[in-house]
């Protein structure tokens, strides 16, 4: 085979100590335990099948997971799993900067069938803060506009509709929101003119009494 030809990262899998693989920072990783106990008897049972997908840190010399957490947190839980595969996780890297490997854990997500709204929601936040667009994670995560909206509402941050310098495609989705509240303040302002008068004229009154 040439070596220019790709090889997906399947098909380079390391065998890798778990004290040097680590949990990324943006995923909530929450999951109940009746899974987690399903997960820990397939693992009992039919070893590790699949490996944890993750991003090699040199500056840190440890390899940061992208997908893969639960399988990996079986392994720091139980110790007949720990010492059946010597401390070691099958692990698959990929070589991408952090709102690629942010992308990809969503991708992994939702490929499986998986929608975790506090995943996602903490994602896009995070993926506005560095800078990415609405059209970028819409093409980059399978989202509709309507959904990243959605998402955005979810995590209660106003920032992430008032910056509009977060990236030069960033384009507010809610700005027919933003309007209405400007129609609302406005509509207000003759009753505030209105009582303002009243005010006035009683003043006057005082006066000439």
């Amino acid at each position: 085979m040439n070596d220019s030809v790709y090889k997906s990262p399947a098909y380079q899998v390391l065998s890798v100590p778990i004290e040097k693989v680590v949990p990324n920072t943006y995923n909530p990783n929450a999951v109940a335990p009746p899974e987690m106990r399903l997960l820990y008897d397939s693992i009992k049972e039919d070893g590790y099948t699949m490996p944890i997908v993750c991003y090699y840190s040199r500056a840190q010399d440890v390899y940061v997971i992208v997908d893969g957490f639960h399988r990996y947190r079986i392994m720091l839980d139980h110790k007949d799993i720990y010492q059946r595969e010597n401390g070691r996780l099958p692990v698959t890297v990929i070589d991408k900067p952090l709102s690629n490997r942010m992308a990809s854990t969503i991708r992994h997500n939702r490929a499986r069938g998986s929608h975790d709204v506090d995943l996602m929601s903490n994602i896009v936040k995070e993926l506005h803060t560095i800078g990415r667009s609405d059209a970028w994670i819409a093409k980059h995560m399978g989202m509709s506009r309507d959904e990243i909206l959605r998402l955005k509402q979810i995590t209660g941050l106003t920032e992430l509709f008032r910056d509009v310098k977060f990236g030069q495609a960033w384009k507010p989705v809610e700005e027919p929101e933003a309007q209405k509240g400007s129609e609302e303040e406005e509509e207000k302002l003759p009753e505030d003119l209105e009582e303002s008068k009243e005010a006035g004229e009683l003043k006057e009154a005082e006066e000439i009494k």
